[in-house]
């Protein structure tokens, strides 16, 4: 029985890819020149990385929330929510090789249902990959 998660995992097929997390600014303001998708929760800016720049294989977000949002334990709940529903929807909606920045909305992250926030982010990630995007 030790072969059975593997045989499971193997019949599931490829692996989504992995998330990776933004961390320097200089990410982050190479996002914010990009295409930009907003939701009634959240805003999402996205970019493809050059062919020069590492992690092809790998999905990157940041995540940010200004202090229009709260207080600081009031942003960190937002940002919580925000890494919870990219761990939920990115995996299958990302792109590899796509940078993507969440940035939390006052008084809407947090108010906004959970299962609300998950398909704000699923039509922001539809429209930053498709023709309506805003594009910078």
């Amino acid at each position: 029985m030790t072969g059975a998660a593997t045989d499971g995992a193997a019949q599931a097929g490829p692996h989504p890819p992995r998330l990776e997390t933004l961390k320097l600014r200089r990410e982050f303001l190479a996002a914010a020149r990009a295409v930009k998708a907003s939701a009634p929760s959240l805003i999402l800016q996205g970019r493809r990385r050059g062919a020069a720049e590492p992690g092809d294989g790998l999905v990157r977000i940041g995540y940010t929330c200004s202090k229009k949002v709260g207080n600081a334990p009031t942003r960190n709940r937002a940002k919580r929510r925000l890494r919870a529903a990219a761990a939920k929807v990115l995996p299958q909606a990302g792109r590899p090789g796509w940078d993507y920045v969440l940035i939390g909305r006052a008084g809407a992250t947090n108010a906004r249902l959970f299962t609300d926030l998950l398909r704000d982010l699923e039509g922001a990630v539809a429209r930053v990959h498709g023709a309506k995007a805003v594009e910078r």
